[in-house]
């Protein structure tokens, strides 16, 4: 949380445009996510749009389509603030995510002086990229513990639409609820001091969902925004 004890507010950026991120940026959300796992464009395009928010108060994480670490490597060398990764079950995920992403001696990330992230050979060092591990399973949620305690790892991000489509899919009794499992991956983040994070896709929702403990926060996409506002126009019709 900062401190005035308001969540780090961002928002999904999915269509690739760097003008739609630069106006993001300026908008003065805290952090924005660009999504290269259900995202309309291509690695290629990342690098325009970490540019379009440089220098603002916006930081970028980038959620890679998966845990590869060549594709964290890059995202992180094209100067990423940090990485957010999907369907996070375990310790020793969380643990090899840790080592691609960062650089000795917490990671065996390659080094190089010639990358954006070091301004070209201007700046010595990156640091520590942001590492945002998505909770998506009942498999994750279970694991929250572990997962939170692990070195590195700066948050636990609840990815609401896969948990909602793991629970629907897995119907039995016993099972916890999925209000019970956003209790159960907040109690793993506090108690190891992470950030617990997640996406809601109505503005009213934040203060709910800060109410609850969560100290980061998505609010919808771009995309949506634009389909909801173009339905809303083409409904004046009627």
């Amino acid at each position: 949380m900062k401190p005035d004890s308001s969540p780090f507010l961002g928002t999904w950026l999915s269509i690739g445009s760097p003008v739609i991120a630069e106006l993001a940026a300026l908008s003065g959300f805290d952090w924005v996510l660009f999504d290269l796992e259900h995202g309309c464009a291509s690695e290629a395009d990342l690098p325009d749009q970490l540019r379009a928010i440089s220098g603002k108060k916006a930081t970028g994480v980038v959620r890679v389509s998966a845990p590869e670490p060549d594709q964290i490597a890059r995202v992180l060398d094209w100067g990423a603030d940090g990485i957010m990764v999907p369907r996070v079950e375990s310790a020793a995920d969380a643990a090899s995510i840790v080592r691609f992403a960062c650089h000795a001696p917490l990671g065996r990330r390659g080094f190089s002086r010639t990358v954006r992230a070091t301004n070209y050979g201007m700046k010595d060092h990156p640091g520590k990229p942001i590492i945002l591990v998505q909770i998506e399973s009942l498999a994750g949620v279970g694991g929250a513990d572990e997962i939170a305690r692990v070195e590195g790892v700066d948050g636990l991000f609840v990815g609401p639409a896969d948990l909602w489509h793991d629970l629907e899919h897995h119907p039995a009794e016993g099972l916890p609820s999925y209000d019970k499992c956003l209790e159960q991956v907040l109690t793993a983040a506090r108690n190891a001091g992470k950030e617990a994070g997640i996406l809601v896709r109505n503005p009213e929702e934040v203060a709910l969902h800060a109410g609850l403990g969560f100290t980061r926060i998505a609010v919808d996409s771009d995309l949506s925004i634009l389909r909801k506002t173009y339905q809303s126009l083409v409904g004046l019709k009627s």
